[in-house]
């Protein structure tokens, strides 16, 4: 027997990392949040996502203890995807800051209209059931919509280092705002299935910085 034949035969076959893109536990994940980009958490039962996931239900409850520990790891995997996304867009160095944005903002209209509208933001869909949701829900939510605000007003510093925008500009309340606007206007656009709403809200956005940002400031 050769050498590297028993260097093999010792290490034998590695355990499956669950964290890995073929895992039962990732594809629950992927599959979770297609469905809760469409469909509300309190209306999908667990049954819907396994026969999607084509996962059989002890693969789930070896991960997850219950429906609400899914849905909180479905908002840290939706959170983790879109942070990465926003830092692909915002932090393109080679483009100047604002523009920077507006690709976000072309690249989520894309991203809706390539799904006919019936896709949107898992986070966002989220809060509007938090009538019914665990309040544990609450502070995982905010925490997301923080993040993304933070990165946001990152990217419109950096505008205003370029002279993008005016230097009196609140950049902190300026992507609050982005984010108050950007979520109505996704909602918008599923309930119409179209992009009306989005480019409405961005042009407005947009011409706000380039001419009245003191109404942002009070």
């Amino acid at each position: 027997m050769s050498e590297s034949a028993t260097v093999v035969r010792k290490r034998g076959r590695p355990r499956k990392d669950p964290s890995l893109p073929g895992s039962a536990r990732s594809q629950l994940l992927r599959t979770g949040v297609a469905i809760l980009t469409e469909k509300g958490f309190s209306a999908v039962g667990i049954e819907e996502m396994l026969s999607a996931a084509s996962v059989p239900k002890g693969s789930f409850y070896h991960y997850f203890d219950s429906k609400d520990d899914f849905g909180l790891a479905l908002i840290d995997a939706y959170a983790d995807y879109f942070a990465r996304k926003l830092d692909r867009w915002l932090e393109a160095s080679e483009r100047p800051p604002l523009q920077r944005l507006e690709d976000f903002v072309a690249d989520a209209r894309e991203g809706m209209a390539r799904h006919h509208f019936r896709r949107g933001c898992l986070v966002g869909n989220l809060g509007q059931e938090m009538g019914v949701l665990p309040e544990r829900f609450r502070q995982r939510i905010a925490a997301v919509f923080a993040d993304w605000e933070a990165r946001t007003e990152k990217c419109l510093r950096a505008a205003q280092a370029a002279g993008q925008i005016p230097r009196e500009a609140d950049c902190e309340q300026l992507a609050s705002f982005f984010w108050i606007g950007w979520e109505g206007a996704v909602l918008r656009a599923k309930l119409e299935r179209n992009a009306d709403a989005l480019d409405a809200f961005s042009d407005g956005f947009f011409k706000l910085l380039g001419t009245r940002p003191d109404t942002i400031d009070g």
